[in-house]
């Protein structure tokens, strides 16, 4: 299965991005990929909320939710959307949702990132994700005819019981999008992936943002890159660097059978007594 990472350096403005976005899924299809994703807030990257409810859309309006439906549809491509910052009709903050999209052109998954950023990495590099997002309340498995995709999104990859709790529920590929800091991702990104994939015999599919993310308010704003697809033996396949572009790599996926057979930690759960 050949898969394609779309590495982002979006703004905060979905029409400017929205070019890019195509052209890079455009490059994917050519070189032969049948499977697409791109990184969290593919559409708007943005340190201003006011900015946000300016520019973001209602699901039912989004453009790039819109254009990507149709360029599945015209290439017969699964494209994984990683997010969308999309606006809610009852809720004065947004959703951070992931689209699963078939070659059809039709959503055939939706996740809205459960755990928020809410940490101060520096004195200077402060985040509160709550404060804009509403998090959500459901782990989700898309079934596809070559297995089941588990969705993630960045800060969730923290949290190993959600991957756990996928790969038990059938996931054979986990999908993480992220908009990564660079301290945070120069210390932690590749590792974290890595324990994920080697915990629950998944590849991990990470498509990310890169750079500085220019912003109208003059704020900044960077993210770490390093698109990566890792293996369930936890080999990184492929390493999108620093740079905005399309990383193709092909993958087995009988390995993730290989993998379990060798080392069947999903179906070792011994019950435990929790400390107090």
């Amino acid at each position: 299965m050949r898969i394609a990472l779309c590495q982002l350096n979006s703004n905060d403005t979905p029409a400017n991005n929205l070019p890019e976005t195509v052209g890079f899924v455009r490059q994917a299809i050519a070189q032969g990929a049948e499977f697409i994703a791109t990184p969290e807030v593919t559409n708007c990257v943005s340190n201003s909320r006011a900015h946000q409810v300016a520019v973001l859309q209602f699901e039912e309006d989004d453009i790039t939710l819109a254009a990507l439906q149709q360029e599945a549809r015209n290439a017969g491509v699964w494209i994984s959307i990683g997010s969308l910052g999309i606006k809610l009709p009852d809720e004065t903050r947004f959703a951070n949702r992931s689209f699963l999209i078939n070659p059809q052109g039709e959503i055939v998954a939706r996740y809205d990132k459960i755990h928020m950023f809410d940490v101060e990495i520096s004195p200077t590099e402060t985040y509160k994700e709550s404060a804009g997002y509403r998090p959500g309340d459901r782990a989700v498995v898309a079934n596809t005819d070559f297995g089941g995709v588990g969705l993630t999104i960045c800060y969730d990859v923290r949290f190993a019981h959600l991957h756990r709790a996928l790969a038990k529920a059938g996931a054979k590929i986990i999908l993480q999008p992220a908009a990564f800091s660079t301290v945070s991702g120069a210390a932690h990104w590749h590792v974290l992936l890595r324990a994920r994939a080697i915990e629950t015999g998944c590849f991990i599919i990470a498509a990310a943002q890169c750079g500085d993310h220019l912003q109208s308010n003059a704020s900044k704003r960077k993210t770490y890159g390093h698109s990566l697809v890792v293996s369930p033996w936890g080999e990184v396949l492929a390493d999108a660097g620093d740079e905005a572009g399309v990383t193709i790599v092909d993958i087995d996926l009988s390995q993730v059978d290989e993998m379990r057979r060798k080392i069947p930690s999903l179906n070792n759960d011994v019950a435990f007594t929790n400390p107090t």
